[in-house]
């Protein structure tokens, strides 16, 4: 195991962030602080700690400024050494991950006993607010909770960076690979593209795709979208049974999905195409919806000319996974059907009127 890694095991967050509260000597400073970051429970809004301690929404505000701007300054001179040490190995971390990266990323490589996550998420946030060497991207309706290391940017510069990101997806209409930004983009690395990508709540992944969260090829919510996804990766016709298999084995949210469930919503979406016995496609590649005779009728319609039986059999096997000797049948029995010379087909007049 590395220094770095041991380090990381040896770091008591909670106990730092008891250190650090420890020099604010007001009680009700320190209970506005604590309050405010949810460094023991719940975080708190303005009005609800104003409530409590019997002061306005705005003194609160005002103080929690003060008392931020006095534990920074003690930072910086290296009075609150506990600080440093943690900043020391958050800077390491957020390097590996792209310089910049979510709390809770960051929260994971800091893994702390007794404590739920939200409280280690709390506490890491605490700390890197007040650390001189790092930025804090506050959370939102179009941002995640972030940290980043001071030189890549403060607050403003970061949220720019992942806004251009947005954009740039949102231009091109659909789904780009890290090294596809890399390449339309001047970063130093691809994880640092990935890095700011996460911080967007307008963006999502799946399999390092990233495209808009409300596009469903990376941010599968429902069975279709899955299903949608599952076909669109395969790049091929499935049985529906391989489908509901695939979703299990998946990274999706929410994968337990029944069998039945599964070729029920295949039935119901006109983006699903069956093609054969429980074999579906999608209609963007250019199968339609019909029996095999309905199959037929199309292709001697488009060749507006009688086709040899082989031919025919040829054109219908690329929009229908069935037995040469179905198409050979329905050739042979269907009435709309009409043979002009040996295993030669046309349609009846009165069809392709």
């Amino acid at each position: 195991m590395s220094d770095a890694a041991d380090t990381q095991k040896s770091l008591d967050i909670p106990e730092i962030v008891a250190q650090i509260l420890s020099t604010i000597d007001q009680e009700r400073e320190k209970e506005i602080i604590t309050r405010r970051f949810g460094l023991y429970d719940r975080k708190e809004t303005l009005e609800q700690i104003g409530e409590l301690l019997g002061i306005t929404r705005e003194r609160v505000r005002q103080l929690e400024k003060s008392i931020l701007i006095r534990l920074k300054i003690a930072a910086e001179e290296g009075r609150i050494p506990a600080i440093g040490t943690t900043e020391k190995q958050f800077v390491r971390t957020l390097a590996e991950l792209g310089r910049a990266a979510r709390v809770s990323e960051l929260s994971s490589h800091f893994p702390q006993t007794g404590t739920t996550p939200e409280l280690q998420q709390a506490h890491i946030a605490f700390v890197a607010e007040l650390a001189p060497h790092l930025s804090t991207v506050s959370e939102n309706d179009n941002y995640h909770q972030a940290v980043a290391i001071a030189d890549y940017g403060n607050e403003k510069e970061i949220k720019a960076r992942v806004d251009e990101l947005v954009k740039i997806i949102r231009k091109h209409g659909e789904p780009l690979t890290v090294h596809q930004l890399d390449e339309m983009l001047n970063y130093e690395h691809p994880s640092q593209i990935r890095a700011i990508a996460s911080i967007s709540k307008k963006l999502a992944h799946l399999k390092d795709n990233w495209g808009l969260a409300k596009w469903p090829t990376v941010n599968p919510k429902n069975i279709r979208d899955k299903i949608y996804v599952i076909l669109a990766d395969a790049a091929k016709p499935l049985h529906f049974s391989e489908i509901a298999e695939a979703i299990k084995d998946s990274s999706f949210k929410r994968k337990n999905v029944t069998t039945q469930a599964i070729h029920n919503e295949l039935i119901k979406d006109k983006r699903f195409v069956l093609i054969g016995r429980g074999i579906y496609a999608l209609d963007s590649w250019g199968f339609s919806k019909g029996t095999v005779a309905d199959i037929i009728t199309d292709v001697l319609k488009q060749a507006t000319e009688p086709l040899h039986r082989d031919e025919i059999v040829k054109r219908v096997l690329k929009s229908r996974q069935v037995k040469e000797t179905t198409i050979l049948l329905n050739l042979q029995s269907k009435p709309q059907f009409k043979r002009v010379a040996k295993a030669t087909y046309s349609l009846e007049e009165s069809v392709g009127a």
